[in-house]
C-alpha cells in the first residue's frame, strides 16, 4: 500500500509506517494543488491542516483507505463522506493533551501575575511591585467546556491549586471525579470566575463565545482559549475588556487564523485584532499549545499506530 504524506512530521511516523512494509511518499514539500491531484492514485494519507478533504476530493479518491491526521481537531476533513466511503479518519489528541493543558496553565499564570507587563518593564529599568501585584488561581471557580483530552488534562494540571473545578460537556455523563465537578452551563455562568475552552471547532461551536454567551456570566471572568479561534468572536471579546466583563484573556487561537494555521485570513488588520495586539490584559501565543518537542513525537508515534491497525485490519 502507498501511503501520501502531504505534511511533515516527526520521523518516528514514517519510519514505523516503512517498517511495516507500507510505501512512504514524502511529499510535504508539494503544493497542495499538486497533492490533491496525486492523492486518488494512495490508499491512504498523512496531514496535519494542509489543504481540506472536501467532499468533492474524497469522492475521486477510491483507492483511499485511511486519513492520519497528526493533530486533534478533524474540521478540515468530511469525515461523514469519508465514512459512506468506508475511509477509517484517525488522529492524535492524547498525544498533545498533555502540551495544551500545561500551555493553558502557563499563559494563565502569566496572565494573572502580569509577568509579561513586568518583565517588559525590569528589562527597561523600570521597578513597579504593587503595580503589578497580581492574583491567585487558588480559592477560584474554574469553569471547562469541553471535557475530552483537552479538557480533562487542563483539570489535571490544576490539581494541586486549590481551586473549583467546574466542566461542561454536552456529549459525556458521569465524568465527575476527586477534583472535578460534572456541571451544567447554568452553574458555570453563576460559579465561574475562569472560563477555559476545549470544543472542537464545529457548526454548534462557531463564535460560540460572543457578546450574549459572555453577556450571561455572573462575575467579570478571564477568558483562555486554546480551542480553535473561531470558537471565539473577537469583537465581542475586545468589547468585554473595554467594559470590565472580561478582565483578561490568554489566546493561543485567533479568529482571523487561515485554516492552515500557518498565517491570516486577512490582508487587513481588523480593528478588533488591532486591540488586542495592544493589551496589557490578553496573552497571545501563534497556536502552538499542542506543540511540544515531546507531543510532536507523541501525535507522530500514536498515528502511526493507528494507521498500521486501519491499514491492516
Amino acid at each position: 500500500m502507498r501511503i501520501l504524506f502531504a505534511d511533515s512530521n516527526h520521523p518516528v511516523l514514517h519510519e514505523t509506517l516503512a517498517a511495516q512494509g507500507f510505501t512512504c511518499d514524502l511529499f510535504w514539500d508539494r503544493s497542495a494543488e499538486e497533492l490533491q491531484k496525486l492523492l486518488p492514485d494512495y490508499d491512504a494519507l498523512v496531514l496535519r491542516s494542509k489543504f481540506k478533504l472536501t467532499k468533492e476530493l474524497l469522492s475521486n479518491c477510491n483507492n483511499l483507505k485511511c486519513i492520519g491526521r497528526v493533530g486533534a481537531g478533524m474540521e478540515n476533513i468530511d469525515t461523514e463522506f469519508a465514512n459512506t466511503k468506508n475511509i477509517i479518519c484517525v488522529s492524535a489528541p492524547e498525544g498533545n493533551r498533555d502540551a495544551v493543558g500545561e500551555h493553558a496553565l502557563g499563559m494563565l499564570l502569566m496572565l494573572l501575575n502580569n509577568l509579561k507587563k513586568a518583565d517588559a518593564e525590569v528589562r527597561n529599568n523600570i521597578w513597579l511591585r504593587a503595580e503589578n501585584r497580581g492574583h491567585e488561581i487558588t480559592g477560584k471557580t474554574i469553569g471547562i467546556i469541553g471535557y475530552g483530552q483537552m479538557g480533562s488534562s487542563f483539570a489535571a494540571k490544576l490539581k494541586g491549586f486549590d481551586c473549583k473545578i467546574l466542566a461542561y460537556d454536552k456529549y459525556k455523563k458521569n465524568y465527575g471525579n476527586d477534583h472535578l465537578t460534572e456541571s451544567t452551563m447554568q452553574a458555570i455562568f453563576e460559579e465561574t470566575d475562569i472560563l477555559s475552552l476545549h470544543v472542537p471547532l464545529t457548526d454548534e461551536t462557531k463564535f460560540m463565545i460572543n457578546k450574549n454567551f459572555i453577556g450571561q456570566f455572573k462575575k467579570s471572568i478571564y477568558i483562555v482559549n486554546t480551542a480553535r479561534g473561531k470558537c471565539l468572536k473577537t469583537e465581542d471579546l475586545v468589547e468585554a475588556l473595554k467594559s470590565g466583563k472580561v478582565n483578561g484573556a490568554c489566546l493561543d487561537v485567533l479568529e482571523y487564523e487561515s485554516s492552515s494555521f500557518e498565517s491570516f485570513d486577512s490582508t487587513e488588520t481588523p480593528d478588533a485584532y488591532k486591540y488586542i495586539l495592544k493589551s496589557d490584559k490578553v496573552i497571545l501565543s501563534p497556536h502552538i499549545a499542542g506543540w511540544t518537542h515531546e507531543s510532536n513525537y507523541k501525535m507522530s508515534k500514536i498515528i502511526a499506530e493507528k494507521m498500521t491497525k486501519a491499514l491492516n485490519g
